[in-house]
C-alpha cells in the first residue's frame, strides 16, 4: 500500500467532475469554489471586493471571457457551479450592492491562475490568495500574508486568537476529534486552523469562548465531492503500481479504478458505481440538450449538431463505422458546455466533449448498456488518476495536451473496456493516445472556449478510437504508460507560455478572432441593457 498525502487525487474530485455550467472548469468552476470559500470566511457578507490579475498570468486576458468573473460572484454570492443564474452573476452581485474592482498589477504569482482579493465589509477585510490548479480544482494559499493550504476536502474550522497558543493547542487535542490542528502567526494575529470531517460542537465553541480570547470563529464548507482524511492509503499510484498490484488479481481496469476509488475515499464498491452512472445520466442529459438545439448571446458558433444527426441519418456522409456517433455526441457536449448548459468536466470543460463523446456515443452506437458506460468510464477516471498525479489537467500550464490530449487518453482506456479487452490493452490504448498529443496548443478564438476546442475534442475522441483498435490488435505503444505521462508534462510545461491559454499567440491573435472578439462585446453591449431591463 502506499502512503498519500491528503490532497490526494480523486476520480470524482480531480478526473471526471465537477458537474458545473461555464466555458471553463479552471476559470468558472474554479472561481465559484473559490468565491464559496471566501464567502464563508466573511460569515455571508461581503460589501467591497478588489480582485487582481498578474498580467503574465493566464487570467489578465480571461477572466471575464472565460467565465472567472461569472463564477467567482457567483461563490460569492452562495451559488454553486450548477446553478442556472450562473451567467447573470455580474448583474446579480451589482444588485446586492457589492462593489466590485478589478486591477491588472504585478502580484508576484507563482502559478498562471492566481487570484488575489482582498474583500470587506464594515466589521472586516481579508487578503485572499488562491489558485485554480485545473479541472476546477483550488487552493487557497494565502489568508492576510499567511501561507496556508485550503482545497476545500475538509470542513475547515479558523479560529483568530490572541491566547497562549500551546493551553489553546492542548485544549483542542483532547476535546476534539481532527484530522490536523495547525497553528500559524501572521501580522493581523494568530490563527488555528482545524481540518476535520465535521465542524466543532456548539458547545465546544462556547467554551473556547470562554476560556480563551477568541476574535473570532470562521466555518469553511467542504466544496469536494469526495473528502480527505487522516491516514489515506491507496493500493497503487502508478500505472507500474497497479499492475504489480493486480498481478494475482486479473481484475479488469473498470474493477482496479474502483479499488483505488474506495481507498481513495472511503466509499463502498456500490457508491463509486452510483456516482459514476448518476455522472452518466448527467452526460446523457448535456447529449440531449446538445441535439434538441441551444442558444447563447456570448458564442462564436451555433447549433451545428443537429444537422450533423440530419445527414448522418440520410446517410449523406462518409461511412465510418461508430466514429460518425462519436462526432455528434461530442458535439452536442460541446454544443451544451457552450450555452451554458449542464455538463460534466471530464477532465475539464474545455475537454468535456472527448471522453464522454467517445465512450456514450459508442456505447449507443453498440447498443451497449448503462452498465457497461459506467465501466468504461471508470476505466478512463484511473487513467486520468495517474495524469492528475504526475502532470497536469491545466491548459495554463501544459497547453491543450493537457486538457484534450489527457481525454484522448482516457477515452482510449474507456473504448478498449467498452469492446471487452484487457486491463494491458486499454493501457496500451491510453498509452499510443497520449504519444499522438504531445504539444497541443490552447489558443481559443476570440478567449471563448470554442474554437478551435471544438475540432480538438472531436480529434482527442477520434484519436481514441484508432488507438483503441490499435490495442485490441495487439500494437506495440513502445513506451509504457508512466514514461508517456512524464514525458507530457516536460513537454507541456516547454510550450511558450503565450500558447498555453492567454490569448497572446496562434489562433487568438489572428485577424479573423479580434474581430469576432470586437463583434461579441459590441452585442454584449446591446444585449446587457436588454436583459436588465427584462429582469427589472
Amino acid at each position: 500500500m502506499t502512503d498519500i498525502p491528503q490532497t490526494y487525487p480523486s476520480i470524482f474530485n480531480d478526473v471526471i467532475g465537477p458537474v458545473m455550467r461555464g466555458p471553463s472548469s479552471s476559470h468558472c468552476a474554479a472561481a465559484v469554489r473559490i468565491g464559496r470559500i471566501i464567502r464563508d470566511l466573511m460569515g455571508g457578507e461581503i460589501t467591497d471586493i478588489l480582485m487582481q490579475f498578474d498580467p503574465d498570468g493566464s487570467l489578465a486576458t480571461t477572466h471575464e471571457s472565460q467565465g472567472s468573473d461569472m463564477g467567482l460572484f457567483g461563490g460569492l454570492l452562495g451559488w454553486d457551479a450548477t446553478d442556472e443564474r450562473l451567467a447573470d452573476s455580474p448583474k446579480a452581485i451589482e444588485e446586492a450592492g457589492i462593489s466590485v474592482k478589478t486591477e491588472i498589477t504585478p502580484i508576484d504569482a507563482t502559478h498562471p491562475n492566481t487570484y488575489k482579493m482582498t474583500i470587506s465589509n464594515p466589521r472586516e477585510t481579508h487578503i485572499i490568495t488562491a489558485i485554480s490548479t485545473g479541472g476546477g480544482i483550488i487552493e487557497i494559499i494565502s489568508i492576510d500574508g499567511i501561507k496556508i493550504s485550503i482545497a476545500g476536502d475538509y470542513y475547515e474550522t479558523l479560529i483568530y486568537f490572541k491566547s497562549d497558543k500551546e493551553k489553546l493547542n492542548s485544549y483542542l487535542a483532547e476535546n476534539i476529534s481532527a484530522d490536523e490542528i495547525l497553528f500559524f502567526s501572521g501580522e493581523t494575529g494568530e490563527l488555528a486552523e482545524i481540518k476535520s470531517q465535521s465542524f466543532l460542537k456548539e458547545e465546544i465553541i462556547s467554551s473556547l469562548c470562554t476560556q480563551f480570547d477568541i476574535q473570532s470563529i470562521k466555518e469553511i464548507e467542504p466544496i469536494l465531492p469526495i473528502l480527505s482524511f487522516k491516514g489515506i492509503e491507496v493500493p497503487f499510484i502508478t500505472c507500474t503500481e497497479m499492475l504489480e498490484y493486480n498481478r494475482d488479481k486479473n481484475l479488469d481496469l473498470w474493477e482496479l479504478a474502483i479499488h483505488y476509488e474506495r481507498s481513495r475515499g472511503a466509499i463502498t464498491d456500490y457508491q463509486v458505481m452510483q456516482k459514476m452512472t448518476s455522472i452518466i445520466e448527467i452526460i446523457q442529459g448535456a447529449i440531449d440538450e446538445g441535439l434538441a438545439g441551444t442558444e447563447y448571446t456570448d458564442r462564436i458558433l451555433g447549433y451545428q449538431s443537429g444537422n450533423f444527426q440530419t445527414q448522418m441519418e440520410k446517410h449523406q456522409l462518409l461511412e465510418s463505422g461508430v466514429l460518425n456517433q462519436i462526432i455528434l455526441y461530442t458535439t452536442a457536449l460541446m454544443e451544451s458546455k457552450s450555452a451554458m448548459g449542464l455538463i460534466v468536466a471530464a477532465p475539464t470543460a474545455g475537454a468535456c466533449g472527448g471522453l464522454p463523446g467517445a465512450c456514450i456515443g459508442a456505447a449507443s452506437a453498440l447498443k451497449h448498456s448503462k452498465e457497461d458506460m459506467v465501466r468504461a468510464m471508470l476505466a478512463g477516471g484511473v487513467i486520468g488518476i495517474f495524469i492528475a498525479a504526475h502532470a497536469t489537467f491545466a491548459a495554463e500550464i501544459g497547453g491543450c495536451q493537457a486538457e484534450c490530449g489527457s481525454g484522448s487518453g482516457m477515452a482510449a482506456a474507456a473504448l478498449v473496456t467498452l469492446a471487452g479487452g484487457s486491463t494491458q490493452q486499454a493501457i496500451n490504448a491510453a498509452s499510443m493516445a497520449l504519444q499522438n498529443t504531445f504539444g497541443m496548443v490552447c489558443d481559443p478564438v476570440a478567449s471563448r472556449v470554442e474554437v478551435p476546442c471544438l475540432g480538438k475534442n472531436v480529434m482527442a475522441a477520434s484519436n481514441a478510437l484508432a488507438c483503441a483498435n490499435m490495442a485490441l490488435a495487439d500494437y506495440d505503444p513502445v513506451i509504457p504508460l508512466d514514461e508517456v505521462i512524464q514525458a507530457m508534462d516536460k513537454v507541456g510545461k516547454m510550450i511558450p507560455s503565450a500558447l498555453r491559454c492567454t490569448a497572446y499567440g496562434g489562433l487568438s491573435i489572428t485577424k479573423t478572432s479580434k474581430e469576432i472578439e470586437k463583434r461579441l462585446a459590441e452585442k454584449d453591449k446591446k444585449v446587457l441593457p436588454v436583459l436588465l431591463q427584462i429582469h427589472k
